[in-house]
């Protein structure tokens, strides 16, 4: 259960935010034990969800995040920020699986979701939109009413890292959360879609621990490659697409462009057994 001095001042606490999954109620992960507990023990997306909104289990990451959450950047200096973990979102039953590395500091630490409020957000979700697996091109705030089709999102780390850069154990003690997640929503999922090389990386345990063949040797990250993963219970498989990070580095020089992105999201489209269609303009 949360406490009121978990959340003092300014941060926010579980239930006061538009959307949140946790309450007052809400069971905390404090260690890398804790978080396996919590999330094997959740029987559905939305308490698993809201467990994910509360971990204090790294140190160092809530640190951080609450510190960004506190000092804020000038242009948000007016806002409130989430300032917690940012938990998985879109369908409950999705055909694709987007993971990204994590919350930006100014972005979904900001929000409360993933990719909503910062740069690469407005690139992501300019394509989705145009692919059909979101209803609006852009994503600013929790409550903006935008919403994902057929398509979820997560973080393979949870929290806003210093630098954009968990450290190893970090990663370790996160990645039950998304084991959790896949097992909730392998049934139905048909595509993958790694948002950079981190994430990548991150599949493939991931994947063998809800019951997938782990590929070997172990894929090299690309843009554009592909890799079809199969299990007992779906013998057609999952087919995991790599794709560069929407960054702003990337986005900027080039390395990633909205063409390019676009031809990943149909690409994840055909896989996923969806209606193709021409990008929205």
């Amino acid at each position: 259960m949360a406490t009121e001095e978990e959340f003092p001042g300014p941060l926010v606490a579980p239930g006061d935010w538009p959307d949140d999954p946790a309450g007052p109620d809400t069971p905390v992960a404090r260690s890398a034990g804790e978080v396996k507990t919590l999330a094997d023990g959740a029987a559905t997306l939305g308490e698993l969800t809201a467990r994910q909104s509360v971990c204090r289990a790294c140190p160092r990451l809530v640190a951080w995040r609450e510190q960004v959450a506190v000092t804020r950047r000038r242009a948000f200096r007016g806002e409130r920020y989430w300032g917690r973990p940012v938990p998985g979102w879109g369908a409950g039953r999705p055909r694709l699986l987007i993971v990204g590395l994590a919350p930006a500091a100014h972005g979904g630490n900001r929000t409360g979701r993933i990719f909503t409020g910062d740069r690469s957000g407005d690139f992501l979700f300019a394509s989705l939109y145009r692919c059909g697996f979101a209803v609006q091109p852009a994503s600013v705030a929790a409550g903006d009413g935008q919403r994902l089709l057929d398509a979820r999102m997560v973080a393979a780390v949870r929290c806003a890292p210093p630098d954009n850069k968990p450290e190893p154990g970090e990663r370790d003690t996160c990645a039950p959360w998304l084991v959790a997640e896949l097992r909730l929503v392998a049934a139905d999922l048909r595509a993958i879609v790694c948002l950079g090389g981190f994430a990548w990386q991150v599949v493939w345990p991931a994947m063998a621990s809800v019951g997938f063949a782990r590929p070997r040797p172990r894929p090299a990250f690309g843009h554009g490659a592909e890799v079809r993963l199969t299990s007992a219970r779906s013998p057609d498989g999952v087919l995991v697409i790599g794709c560069y990070h929407p960054s702003q580095q990337n986005t900027f020089t080039g390395r990633v462009t909205p063409a390019m992105l676009d031809a990943v999201f149909t690409r994840a489209r055909v896989a996923a057994g969806l209606e193709t269609q021409s990008p929205v303009t």
